[in-house]
């Protein structure tokens, strides 16, 4: 198990469940990712970064005009994101350690893994780096039913709680960590941001209440439930009974 398919099975089980097995796959905007890997990648090396590039230059970059052999708009707001954090002393001086650091364990006998941005065990911190659109946007939460910041809005507690849990067991350290946010404003803003223990505890608490049944619905034990709104949902959907109109909103 990881954080991202963790998260996916919250959001529906029967859509994870259909990705995982490759009967469905989601429609996602490649131009977001790439961006965002675009910025991972001048952070975790020189070598990886020209990696990156070389990789996906047809995409990221412009093939005709003026701008021929120039990044792409959206690649430019990545530059533009790596320019302030690359010039920043506090990001430099916090951002030292082993980068794309791989770390595994289980949690209550089931077996997890995931990957640190940068783990430094002697500072006892490990950070994430993250890209959003406004630090200070308000978002829905449709778990706690009220406006969140952007970090807990993506349920960022659960995957730092999930990868403090992996380090403390494969190297005997409690490790702090902290979400380094650069958004895609322009200029873009900035933040280093911590979480509170008892968020990632409460997290914590989540994993192990769900993980077990989300581990039977893979392994073909139990039946996974729709949500009825996700994509997936949508376009399996079945009639079936008729519904009264105050049920369309909970």
């Amino acid at each position: 198990m990881s954080p991202t398919w963790f998260k996916k099975f919250i959001a529906c089980e029967a859509e994870a469940l259909a990705e995982l097995r490759g009967d469905w796959k989601p429609q996602r905007d490649p131009t977001a990712l790439l961006v965002g890997n675009y910025l991972h990648s001048y952070f975790e090396s020189p070598a990886s970064h020209k990696r990156f590039v070389e990789a996906h230059k047809d995409v990221m970059l412009s093939t005709r005009g003026k701008t021929k052999g120039q990044l792409k708009a959206p690649y430019k707001v990545s530059e533009s994101m790596i320019k302030t954090l690359d010039g920043d002393a506090t990001f430099q001086a916090l951002y030292q350690g082993a980068k794309e650091s791989i770390v595994t364990g289980t949690i209550d006998g089931i077996d997890w893994m995931g990957k640190l941005d940068c783990l430094n065990l002697e500072r006892g911190i490990f950070l994430d780096l993250k890209t959003t659109q406004d630090l200070h946007k308000r978002v829905w939460d449709t778990r706690t039913r009220r406006y969140v910041p952007f970090v807990y809005a993506y349920d960022y507690q659960l995957q730092m709680a999930v990868y403090q849990e992996l380090v403390r067991q494969q190297y005997g350290v409690l490790c702090t960590p902290y979400i380094v946010a650069v958004t895609k404003q322009d200029p873009p803003d900035k933040a280093v941001i911590s979480i509170p223990q008892d968020k990632l505890d409460d997290a914590m608490w989540r994993v192990k209440d769900q993980e077990h049944r989300f581990k039977s619905i893979i392994d073909g034990q139990e039946e996974p439930e729709r949500c009825e709104t996700c994509d997936y949902c949508r376009s399996t959907k079945v009639l079936g009974d008729i519904i009264d109109a105050d049920e369309l909103i909970d």
